[in-house]
Protein backbone atom coordinates (compact mmCIF):
# COMPACT_ATOMS: atom_id res chain seq x y z
CA UNK A 1 0.00 0.00 0.00
CA UNK A 2 2.51 2.60 1.33
CA UNK A 3 4.80 1.79 -2.17
CA UNK A 4 1.79 1.89 -4.41
CA UNK A 5 1.25 5.44 -2.80
CA UNK A 6 4.79 7.04 -3.08
CA UNK A 7 6.69 4.67 -5.00
CA UNK A 8 9.48 2.25 -4.48
CA UNK A 9 12.21 4.58 -2.73
CA UNK A 10 9.65 4.74 0.06
CA UNK A 11 8.40 1.14 0.17
CA UNK A 12 12.06 -0.40 0.28
CA UNK A 13 13.66 2.09 2.59
CA UNK A 14 10.79 1.48 4.89
CA UNK A 15 11.64 -1.81 5.37
CA UNK A 16 15.24 -1.45 6.47
CA UNK A 17 13.92 1.64 8.82
CA UNK A 18 11.48 -0.39 11.03
CA UNK A 19 14.52 -3.00 11.64
CA UNK A 20 15.61 -0.92 13.96
CA UNK A 21 14.70 0.33 17.52
CA UNK A 22 12.37 3.17 18.56
CA UNK A 23 14.84 5.08 19.68
CA UNK A 24 17.54 4.51 17.54
CA UNK A 25 15.03 5.28 15.31
CA UNK A 26 14.19 8.42 16.69
CA UNK A 27 17.71 9.77 17.17
CA UNK A 28 18.79 9.34 13.37
CA UNK A 29 14.81 11.01 12.29
CA UNK A 30 15.54 13.86 14.44
CA UNK A 31 19.29 14.52 12.38
CA UNK A 32 17.00 14.46 9.49
CA UNK A 33 14.47 16.62 10.78
CA UNK A 34 14.28 20.46 9.23
CA UNK A 35 13.12 21.11 6.07
CA UNK A 36 9.35 20.15 6.26
CA UNK A 37 9.16 21.39 10.16
CA UNK A 38 10.59 24.88 9.34
CA UNK A 39 8.56 25.23 5.72
CA UNK A 40 4.82 24.74 7.41
CA UNK A 41 5.11 26.34 10.71
CA UNK A 42 6.75 29.55 9.20
CA UNK A 43 3.31 30.21 6.93
CA UNK A 44 2.04 30.77 10.61
CA UNK A 45 3.20 34.24 9.93
CA UNK A 46 1.91 37.60 10.54
CA UNK A 47 -0.47 37.37 7.59
CA UNK A 48 -1.88 34.11 8.75
CA UNK A 49 -1.98 34.73 12.67
CA UNK A 50 -4.19 37.88 11.77
CA UNK A 51 -6.54 35.20 9.09
CA UNK A 52 -6.45 32.86 11.59
CA UNK A 53 -7.60 34.99 14.76
CA UNK A 54 -10.09 36.88 11.90
CA UNK A 55 -12.11 33.92 11.53
CA UNK A 56 -12.25 32.86 15.18
CA UNK A 57 -13.37 36.25 16.16
CA UNK A 58 -15.88 36.20 13.17
CA UNK A 59 -17.19 32.93 12.86
CA UNK A 60 -16.43 31.11 16.02
CA UNK A 61 -16.08 27.51 16.01
CA UNK A 62 -17.25 26.94 12.89
CA UNK A 63 -14.00 26.86 10.47
CA UNK A 64 -12.31 24.83 12.76
CA UNK A 65 -13.17 21.49 11.02
CA UNK A 66 -12.02 23.41 8.02
CA UNK A 67 -7.84 22.77 9.69
CA UNK A 68 -8.53 18.57 8.96
CA UNK A 69 -8.53 18.71 5.47
CA UNK A 70 -6.51 21.79 4.86
CA UNK A 71 -3.51 19.34 7.32
CA UNK A 72 -4.17 16.22 4.76
CA UNK A 73 -4.09 18.25 1.65
CA UNK A 74 -0.55 19.95 2.99
CA UNK A 75 0.67 16.78 3.90
CA UNK A 76 0.23 15.52 0.28
CA UNK A 77 1.89 18.92 -1.74
CA UNK A 78 4.66 18.63 1.18
CA UNK A 79 5.49 15.08 -0.12
CA UNK A 80 5.60 15.44 -3.43
CA UNK A 81 8.33 18.53 -2.95
CA UNK A 82 10.25 16.71 -0.68
CA UNK A 83 10.31 13.32 -2.59
CA UNK A 84 11.62 15.63 -5.60
CA UNK A 85 14.64 17.39 -3.41
CA UNK A 86 15.68 14.07 -2.37
CA UNK A 87 15.39 12.15 -5.68
CA UNK A 88 16.44 14.62 -8.14
CA UNK A 89 18.84 16.81 -5.90
CA UNK A 90 17.39 19.60 -7.27
CA UNK A 91 15.19 22.44 -6.38
CA UNK A 92 11.78 23.06 -8.20
CA UNK A 93 12.94 26.15 -9.88
CA UNK A 94 15.67 24.40 -11.11
CA UNK A 95 13.09 21.35 -12.44
CA UNK A 96 11.04 24.20 -13.94
CA UNK A 97 13.82 25.77 -15.81
CA UNK A 98 14.97 22.18 -17.47
CA UNK A 99 11.20 21.21 -18.34
CA UNK A 100 9.78 24.50 -19.17
CA UNK A 101 12.15 26.12 -20.85
CA UNK A 102 13.57 29.89 -19.70
CA UNK A 103 10.84 32.12 -20.68
CA UNK A 104 8.20 30.56 -18.44
CA UNK A 105 10.90 30.33 -15.37
CA UNK A 106 11.60 33.92 -16.56
CA UNK A 107 8.60 35.06 -15.92
CA UNK A 108 7.78 32.96 -12.53
CA UNK A 109 10.52 34.28 -10.99
CA UNK A 110 9.11 37.97 -11.71
CA UNK A 111 5.94 36.96 -10.42
CA UNK A 112 7.32 35.18 -7.28
CA UNK A 113 9.81 38.17 -6.65
CA UNK A 114 6.96 40.12 -6.64
CA UNK A 115 4.47 38.48 -4.47
CA UNK A 116 7.59 37.55 -2.13
CA UNK A 117 8.17 41.22 -1.65
CA UNK A 118 5.05 42.19 -0.55
CA UNK A 119 4.57 38.92 1.93
CA UNK A 120 8.20 40.09 3.19
CA UNK A 121 6.70 43.74 3.98
CA UNK A 122 3.48 42.06 5.93
CA UNK A 123 5.86 40.19 7.60
CA UNK A 124 8.16 43.27 8.81
CA UNK A 125 5.00 44.97 9.87
CA UNK A 126 4.00 42.24 12.28
CA UNK A 127 7.12 42.87 13.61
CA UNK A 128 6.63 46.53 14.31
CA UNK A 129 3.25 46.01 15.42
CA UNK A 130 3.85 43.31 18.12
CA UNK A 131 6.82 45.59 19.66
CA UNK A 132 4.14 48.15 19.45
CA UNK A 133 2.10 46.72 21.87
CA UNK A 134 5.07 46.50 24.59
CA UNK A 135 5.33 50.21 23.36
CA UNK A 136 8.22 50.12 21.63
CA UNK A 137 8.15 52.04 18.26
CA UNK A 138 8.90 50.66 14.77
CA UNK A 139 11.56 53.08 14.08
CA UNK A 140 13.50 51.39 16.59
CA UNK A 141 11.86 47.50 16.27
CA UNK A 142 11.89 47.28 12.37
CA UNK A 143 15.67 47.91 12.06
CA UNK A 144 16.99 45.72 14.97
CA UNK A 145 14.61 42.88 13.33
CA UNK A 146 15.94 43.32 9.85
CA UNK A 147 19.80 43.59 11.26
CA UNK A 148 18.99 40.21 13.50
CA UNK A 149 17.40 38.68 10.38
CA UNK A 150 20.47 39.43 8.08
CA UNK A 151 23.30 38.58 10.54
CA UNK A 152 21.64 35.42 11.16
CA UNK A 153 21.39 34.04 7.71
CA UNK A 154 24.35 35.99 6.05
CA UNK A 155 26.88 35.18 8.86
CA UNK A 156 25.84 31.27 9.58
CA UNK A 157 26.33 28.31 8.27
CA UNK A 158 23.19 25.75 6.58
CA UNK A 159 23.97 23.93 10.14
CA UNK A 160 23.23 26.92 12.14
CA UNK A 161 20.28 28.88 10.56
CA UNK A 162 18.31 25.30 10.61
CA UNK A 163 19.43 24.93 14.49
CA UNK A 164 17.45 28.69 14.72
CA UNK A 165 15.08 28.01 12.74
CA UNK A 166 14.17 24.82 14.70
CA UNK A 167 14.06 26.79 17.39
CA UNK A 168 12.15 29.34 16.79
CA UNK A 169 9.34 26.63 15.91
CA UNK A 170 8.99 26.21 19.42
CA UNK A 171 8.34 29.08 20.32
CA UNK A 172 4.98 28.60 18.47
CA UNK A 173 4.27 27.23 21.80
CA UNK A 174 3.01 30.21 23.53
CA UNK A 175 -0.18 30.34 21.36
CA UNK A 176 -1.30 26.48 22.62
CA UNK A 177 -0.74 28.25 25.89
CA UNK A 178 -2.59 31.18 25.77
CA UNK A 179 -5.10 28.63 24.21
CA UNK A 180 -5.29 26.85 27.45
CA UNK A 181 -5.19 30.20 29.45
CA UNK A 182 -8.81 30.79 28.02
CA UNK A 183 -10.59 28.02 29.57
CA UNK A 184 -12.27 26.65 26.47
CA UNK A 185 -15.15 24.11 27.12
CA UNK A 186 -13.41 20.93 25.19
CA UNK A 187 -16.39 19.19 24.96
CA UNK A 188 -18.29 22.11 22.74
CA UNK A 189 -14.46 22.83 20.49
CA UNK A 190 -14.12 18.95 19.73
CA UNK A 191 -17.77 18.49 18.81
CA UNK A 192 -17.18 21.53 16.45
CA UNK A 193 -14.01 20.28 14.97
CA UNK A 194 -15.43 17.28 14.09
CA UNK A 195 -18.35 17.98 12.74
CA UNK A 196 -18.33 20.64 9.60
CA UNK A 197 -20.77 23.63 9.42
CA UNK A 198 -21.35 25.03 5.88
CA UNK A 199 -22.75 28.20 5.74
CA UNK A 200 -23.18 29.86 1.94
CA UNK A 201 -22.78 33.17 2.53
CA UNK A 202 -20.23 35.32 1.02
CA UNK A 203 -18.15 36.02 3.92
CA UNK A 204 -18.07 32.75 5.22
CA UNK A 205 -16.50 31.23 2.46
CA UNK A 206 -14.03 33.66 1.51
CA UNK A 207 -13.25 32.99 4.94
CA UNK A 208 -12.64 28.91 4.68
CA UNK A 209 -11.13 29.60 1.36
CA UNK A 210 -8.57 32.14 3.17
CA UNK A 211 -7.92 29.80 5.70
CA UNK A 212 -6.62 27.48 2.79
CA UNK A 213 -4.48 30.19 0.42
CA UNK A 214 -2.88 31.29 4.14
CA UNK A 215 -1.66 27.56 4.81
CA UNK A 216 -0.22 26.67 1.11
CA UNK A 217 1.56 29.41 -0.49
CA UNK A 218 3.27 29.54 -4.11
CA UNK A 219 7.10 30.31 -1.78
CA UNK A 220 6.82 27.35 0.33
CA UNK A 221 6.86 24.36 -2.27
CA UNK A 222 10.64 26.07 -3.71
CA UNK A 223 11.70 26.60 0.03
CA UNK A 224 10.99 23.22 0.86
CA UNK A 225 12.65 21.46 -1.88
CA UNK A 226 15.79 23.74 -2.04
CA UNK A 227 16.08 23.32 1.88
CA UNK A 228 15.83 19.50 0.90
CA UNK A 229 18.53 19.86 -1.35
CA UNK A 230 20.85 22.19 0.47
CA UNK A 231 20.84 19.63 3.68
CA UNK A 232 22.05 17.07 1.41
CA UNK A 233 19.38 14.36 2.02
CA UNK A 234 19.56 11.73 -0.90
CA UNK A 235 17.09 8.83 -0.97
CA UNK A 236 17.67 6.77 1.04
CA UNK A 237 16.67 9.57 4.04
CA UNK A 238 13.50 9.89 2.13
CA UNK A 239 11.28 8.28 4.98
CA UNK A 240 12.94 10.73 7.39
CA UNK A 241 12.44 13.61 5.08
CA UNK A 242 8.78 11.94 4.44
CA UNK A 243 8.01 12.07 8.42
CA UNK A 244 9.42 15.47 8.95
CA UNK A 245 6.83 17.17 6.32
CA UNK A 246 3.95 15.34 8.28
CA UNK A 247 5.00 16.43 11.37
CA UNK A 248 5.29 19.77 10.18
CA UNK A 249 2.25 20.14 8.96
CA UNK A 250 0.37 18.80 11.64
CA UNK A 251 2.06 21.34 13.96
CA UNK A 252 1.42 24.25 11.74
CA UNK A 253 -2.75 23.56 12.07
CA UNK A 254 -2.36 22.47 15.85
CA UNK A 255 -1.23 26.39 15.89
CA UNK A 256 -3.56 27.22 13.78
CA UNK A 257 -6.28 25.35 15.68
CA UNK A 258 -5.64 26.94 19.27
CA UNK A 259 -5.57 31.21 17.66
CA UNK A 260 -8.97 29.94 16.06
CA UNK A 261 -10.23 28.51 18.96
CA UNK A 262 -9.03 30.84 21.07
CA UNK A 263 -10.35 34.25 19.59
CA UNK A 264 -13.46 32.26 19.01
CA UNK A 265 -14.07 31.57 23.19
CA UNK A 266 -13.09 35.31 24.13
CA UNK A 267 -13.54 37.77 21.05
CA UNK A 268 -16.71 36.06 19.26
CA UNK A 269 -18.37 35.26 22.40
CA UNK A 270 -17.87 38.82 23.43
CA UNK A 271 -18.75 40.55 20.22
CA UNK A 272 -15.19 42.27 19.87
CA UNK A 273 -14.78 43.18 15.94
CA UNK A 274 -11.05 43.18 15.33
CA UNK A 275 -8.86 43.67 11.73
CA UNK A 276 -5.22 42.63 12.68
CA UNK A 277 -3.62 40.08 15.26
CA UNK A 278 -2.44 43.24 17.51
CA UNK A 279 -6.30 43.94 17.60
CA UNK A 280 -6.71 40.68 18.82
CA UNK A 281 -3.69 40.42 21.41
CA UNK A 282 -4.72 43.55 22.93
CA UNK A 283 -8.26 42.90 23.09
CA UNK A 284 -7.19 39.30 25.09
CA UNK A 285 -6.02 41.16 28.35
CA UNK A 286 -8.94 42.08 29.51
CA UNK A 287 -10.66 38.88 28.66
CA UNK A 288 -8.69 36.32 29.22
CA UNK A 289 -5.70 37.86 31.30
CA UNK A 290 -2.82 40.00 30.92
CA UNK A 291 -0.50 36.79 30.34
CA UNK A 292 -2.52 35.73 27.57
CA UNK A 293 -2.31 38.94 25.79
CA UNK A 294 1.54 38.88 26.36
CA UNK A 295 1.85 35.72 25.10
CA UNK A 296 -0.16 36.26 21.67
CA UNK A 297 1.97 39.10 21.26
CA UNK A 298 5.02 37.62 21.37
CA UNK A 299 3.76 34.67 19.29
CA UNK A 300 2.86 37.39 16.55
CA UNK A 301 7.02 38.82 16.93
CA UNK A 302 8.37 35.34 16.58
CA UNK A 303 6.33 34.43 13.84
CA UNK A 304 7.26 37.80 12.03
CA UNK A 305 10.81 37.47 12.28
CA UNK A 306 10.78 33.98 11.70
CA UNK A 307 9.31 34.75 8.41
CA UNK A 308 11.07 37.86 7.63
CA UNK A 309 14.25 35.20 7.42
CA UNK A 310 12.26 33.06 5.85
CA UNK A 311 10.49 34.38 3.01
CA UNK A 312 14.07 36.71 1.57
CA UNK A 313 15.80 33.22 1.87
CA UNK A 314 13.18 31.24 -0.13
CA UNK A 315 13.55 34.24 -2.77
CA UNK A 316 17.03 33.89 -2.92
CA UNK A 317 17.25 29.87 -3.22
CA UNK A 318 14.59 30.05 -6.03
CA UNK A 319 16.19 33.05 -8.13
CA UNK A 320 19.43 31.94 -8.38
CA UNK A 321 18.32 28.35 -8.77
CA UNK A 322 16.53 29.34 -11.79
CA UNK A 323 19.18 31.30 -13.00
CA UNK A 324 22.16 28.82 -12.71
CA UNK A 325 23.72 30.97 -9.85
CA UNK A 326 25.59 29.44 -6.79
CA UNK A 327 23.12 29.03 -4.36
CA UNK A 328 23.32 27.87 -0.22
CA UNK A 329 24.14 28.33 3.63
CA UNK A 330 27.10 27.07 3.47
CA UNK A 331 28.63 29.18 0.77
CA UNK A 332 30.41 32.64 2.11
CA UNK A 333 29.38 35.84 0.60
CA UNK A 334 32.05 35.96 -2.43
CA UNK A 335 31.41 32.18 -3.42
CA UNK A 336 27.47 33.33 -4.37
CA UNK A 337 27.08 37.37 -4.42
CA UNK A 338 23.86 36.82 -6.60
CA UNK A 339 22.58 35.01 -3.51
CA UNK A 340 22.99 36.56 -0.69
CA UNK A 341 22.69 39.90 -2.93
CA UNK A 342 19.16 39.12 -3.04
CA UNK A 343 18.68 38.41 0.18
CA UNK A 344 19.62 41.75 1.30
CA UNK A 345 18.06 43.22 -1.13
CA UNK A 346 14.27 41.44 0.35
CA UNK A 347 15.38 42.74 3.86
CA UNK A 348 16.26 45.78 2.68
CA UNK A 349 13.41 46.65 1.03
CA UNK A 350 10.75 44.82 3.32
CA UNK A 351 11.96 46.61 6.22
CA UNK A 352 12.11 50.04 4.82
CA UNK A 353 9.42 50.28 2.87
CA UNK A 354 7.68 49.88 6.62
CA UNK A 355 9.21 52.67 7.81
CA UNK A 356 8.58 55.13 4.87
CA UNK A 357 5.62 57.47 6.53
CA UNK A 358 1.89 57.00 4.28
CA UNK A 359 2.77 53.75 2.74
CA UNK A 360 -0.12 51.76 1.86
CA UNK A 361 0.88 48.53 4.02
CA UNK A 362 -2.99 47.14 3.01
CA UNK A 363 -2.77 47.61 -0.45
CA UNK A 364 0.76 46.10 -0.66
CA UNK A 365 -0.45 43.04 1.54
CA UNK A 366 -3.55 42.65 -0.47
CA UNK A 367 -2.13 42.50 -3.76
CA UNK A 368 0.85 40.14 -3.25
CA UNK A 369 -2.10 37.72 -2.21
CA UNK A 370 -3.85 38.41 -5.04
CA UNK A 371 -0.32 37.80 -6.60
CA UNK A 372 -0.77 34.35 -4.55
CA UNK A 373 -3.23 32.91 -5.69
CA UNK A 374 -2.92 33.29 -9.15
CA UNK A 375 0.40 31.88 -8.92
CA UNK A 376 -0.05 28.51 -6.69
CA UNK A 377 -2.25 26.95 -9.58
CA UNK A 378 0.38 27.33 -12.40
CA UNK A 379 3.04 25.98 -9.64
CA UNK A 380 1.29 23.03 -8.26
CA UNK A 381 0.49 21.64 -11.72
CA UNK A 382 4.47 22.31 -12.52
CA UNK A 383 4.76 19.89 -9.65
CA UNK A 384 2.50 17.41 -10.69
CA UNK A 385 4.45 16.80 -13.72
CA UNK A 386 7.51 16.96 -12.76
CA UNK A 387 7.17 14.42 -10.02
CA UNK A 388 5.65 12.40 -13.06
CA UNK A 389 7.83 12.70 -15.01
CA UNK A 390 10.29 9.05 -15.07
CA UNK A 391 13.04 10.93 -16.97
CA UNK A 392 13.68 12.50 -13.47
CA UNK A 393 11.88 10.83 -11.13
CA UNK A 394 12.40 7.33 -12.50
CA UNK A 395 10.94 4.32 -10.39
CA UNK A 396 10.03 7.41 -8.09
CA UNK A 397 7.02 8.96 -9.44
CA UNK A 398 3.67 8.77 -7.74
CA UNK A 399 1.71 5.55 -7.71
CA UNK A 400 -1.81 5.29 -8.69
CA UNK A 401 -3.69 6.20 -5.53
CA UNK A 402 -1.14 9.48 -5.20
CA UNK A 403 -1.86 10.50 -7.94
CA UNK A 404 -5.97 10.79 -7.65
CA UNK A 405 -5.30 11.65 -4.09
CA UNK A 406 -2.77 14.67 -6.03
CA UNK A 407 -4.51 15.28 -8.47
CA UNK A 408 -7.78 15.81 -6.70
CA UNK A 409 -6.03 18.05 -4.32
CA UNK A 410 -4.95 20.41 -6.76
CA UNK A 411 -7.77 20.98 -8.65
CA UNK A 412 -9.52 21.80 -5.06
CA UNK A 413 -6.74 23.92 -4.96
CA UNK A 414 -7.12 25.66 -8.11
CA UNK A 415 -10.98 25.91 -7.20
CA UNK A 416 -10.75 27.72 -4.47
CA UNK A 417 -7.61 30.00 -5.43
CA UNK A 418 -9.86 31.22 -8.28
CA UNK A 419 -12.62 31.78 -5.53
CA UNK A 420 -10.09 33.51 -3.73
CA UNK A 421 -9.12 36.01 -6.42
CA UNK A 422 -12.35 36.42 -8.04
CA UNK A 423 -14.26 37.49 -4.54
CA UNK A 424 -11.06 39.92 -4.24
CA UNK A 425 -11.08 41.36 -6.67
CA UNK A 426 -15.18 41.97 -6.72
CA UNK A 427 -14.93 42.84 -3.32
Amino acid sequence: MFQSLFGKTAGSVLANLSRGGVWRRFAVFLAFVGPGIITSNVDNDAGGITTYSLAGSEYGLSLLWTLIPITVVLIIIQEMGARMGVISGKGLSDLIRERFGAKVTFYLMITLLLTNLGNTVSEFAGVAASLEIFGISKYVSVPLGAAFVWWLVVKGSYKSVEKAFLFACVFYLAYIVSGFLGKPDWGLVGASLFKPTVRFDPGFLTMAVGLVGTTIAPWMQFYLQSSVVDKGLKAESYPYARMDVVVGSVMVNIVAFFIIMLCAITLHTSGVKIETAKDAALALAPLAGTYCSWLFAFGLLNASLFAASILPLSTAYTVCEAFGWESGLDHKFMDAPQFYGLYSLMILLGAGIILLPGIPLISIMYYSQVINGILLPVILVAMLLLVNDRGIMGEHVNGPIMNILSWGAVAGLIVLSVTLLASSLFS
